[in-house]
């Protein structure tokens, strides 16, 4: 190959505006008369991650905590008599977070707009100094207990704070806990919602961690584990047993499929497209190429490893499959049978030993689609390193094409199904503690499935997971936007109305924005 190949994922790089016309779906009856039936919301604390928080495009702004699900459904409480609800809001909308002046967190997304036409293109990190200083704590106390980043059993990990520069803003003391500060507010009903972070730091990236099952010691393991069943277990029912005390009741929120999120389900697999004028002309010569490598796949008898490129249709990408037995050495010695020079089969061995075109089974995440067709630049260096010659490096270089997708930029069957059997773990611990607390519970994995495979209707529009385009997903591709945080507050005030005989009004989930266009964002 001669240049580096850029793919052009359909629907990513080129985004349709969604706009945020009012709807009309429950219209608040305003000479109507609503109340809290059995509930008492006069002090309502919200308690979880950034989900709770009001996290959206990759940072929490201002306008995202505004419209976080928590203080919608303190908005519609205030109708039928419940009380004030604060929130540790952030400085302004640009998102980004400082510690002692050094940002340590990035701005959010937004998408940039054609400048002749003004129609929106990709998602970019909005430019600007972010003034939220973590040092510079807002005055509390605050009902908004959401904190981004935290896990099941963060919540009841003293000195948290120290940790979390989110918490560490608003946390009372450097000692406390999230669950001690959410107590001391004296709750007269909360929701409750995490675990998501226990599954979802594992899942994003491609499933770089440690599945912690049998593992009972949470401060031993890594940004990235996926938490024992039996851990979540217990701080989620420590968490339930503390914040029911003394309140009138709450609402439990299980774990979604994580990867039925647009992070997920945006990237082909098979993204190769032969129209590609930077790919199609070089696939003959990919082909040829990988032609050697196809035959020793065959001796050693997993021909189904084989890398073969479409002429006439899309074709998938070349990944690392940790799973896979590493045939490196049996590679390379085949290689050399074969007529390949020591030198290159064994670099061919290594670098295709675990590699294997992706299958529908595959995820490619998100954050795949700005490599997939690029050079990589520490595989080029290492193999220059080696004495390969520069252009031949940059051939055996081009990510997801010559050099293996590596494991951060996919997560496996293997990985999903860990993933798969945690949620499944955890949903049940969620389940029987709201039964056994007479607590109401709303199944979110239920419903975000429906969001992703048919959508949601909602007067003349239709909700779905659709990167960018679908409304309920932000341009992370993992937390809500506003319509998205609209409808999950609505399900959360069907549950009240049904399990404390409520008559608490739903929202209009129209009138709630999605993704912001860069020269719209006010900060």
């Amino acid at each position: 190959m001669k240049k580096s190949i850029y793919i052009l994922i359909g629907g990513l790089l080129t985004l349709g505006f969604v706009s945020c016309e009012p709807e009309f779906d429950n219209p608040v009856d305003e000479g109507g008369f609503y109340t809290t039936g059995d509930a008492d919301m006069s002090n309502f604390v919200a308690v979880g991650n950034s989900l709770t928080a009001g996290f959206a495009d990759n940072a929490l702004y201002i306008t995202g905590q505004e419209n976080s699900f928590p203080n919608i459904l303190a908005q519609q409480f205030a109708l039928a008599g419940g009380g004030d609800f604060t929130q540790p809001l952030m400085a302004d909308n640009l998102g980004g977070l400082l510690l002692n002046g050094t940002q340590v967190a990035q701005n959010r997304l937004v998408l940039e707009a054609d400048p002749m036409t003004g129609e929106p293109l990709t998602p970019i990190i909005l430019e600007g100094n972010p003034t939220t200083e973590v040092t510079t704590s807002p005055t509390g106390p605050f009902n908004n207990m959401g904190v981004p980043g935290a896990k099941s059993f963060h919540l009841v990990t003293p000195g948290y704070s120290t940790l979390n520069p989110y918490f560490g803003r608003f946390a009372t003391s450097a000692s406390t806990t999230v669950i001690a500060d959410a107590v001391s507010l004296n709750p007269s009903f909360f929701t409750l919602w995490i675990g998501n972070n226990d599954i979802l730091s594992f899942a994003t990236s491609g499933g770089i961690g440690v599945d912690q099952i049998g593992n009972l010691d949470p401060s031993t393991y890594g940004p990235n584990d996926i938490t024992d069943p039996n851990v979540f277990a217990a701080a989620y029912s420590q968490q339930v047993d503390a914040l029911k005390a003394g309140a009138s009741g709450g609402v439990l929120i299980n774990i979604p499929d994580v990867t039925s999120i647009p992070f997920f389900t945006t990237v082909p697999f098979a993204p190769l497209s032969p129209l590609d004028p930077n790919f199609g002309p070089q696939i003959p010569e990919l082909n040829a190429q990988f032609g050697l490598l196809n035959q020793a796949f065959a001796f050693l008898g997993v021909p189904e490893r084989s890398i073969i490129f479409s002429t006439t249709g899309a074709s998938a990408v070349v990944v690392h499959d940790e799973s896979l037995p590493n045939l490196a050495a049996e590679l390379t010695q085949v290689l050399i049978g074969g007529g390949l020079d020591k030198a290159t089969a064994t670099i061919f061995g290594l670098q295709y030993g675990q590699a294997r075109q992706a299958t529908s089974d595959d995820l490619l995440v998100l954050t795949s689609s700005s490599v997939i067709g690029t050079v990589n630049n520490d595989r080029l260096a290492e193999l220059i390193g080696f004495g390969v010659p520069e252009a031949q490096a940059a051939q055996l270089a081009i990510n997801g094409i010559t050099f293996p997708l590596t494991d951060q930029f996919v997560l496996l069957p293997s990985e999903q199904a860990a993933v798969a059997t945690a949620t499944a773990a955890y949903n049940a611990t969620i389940s029987s503690l709201a039964a056994a607390n007479g607590l109401g519970y709303v199944d979110a994995r239920r419903y975000l499935r429906d969001v992703a495979t048919s959508g949601v209707a909602y007067d003349s529009g239709l909700l779905t997971s659709v990167f960018a385009t679908g409304g309920a997903f932000s341009l992370d591709g993992v937390h809500p936007t506003p319509r998205g945080y609209a409808y999950t507050a609505n399900l959360i005030i069907d549950e009240i109305n049904k399990t404390y005989n409520a008559t608490i009004p739903k929202v209009n989930i129209g009138n709630y924005g999605t993704i912001t266009v860069a020269n719209n964002v006010n900060n």
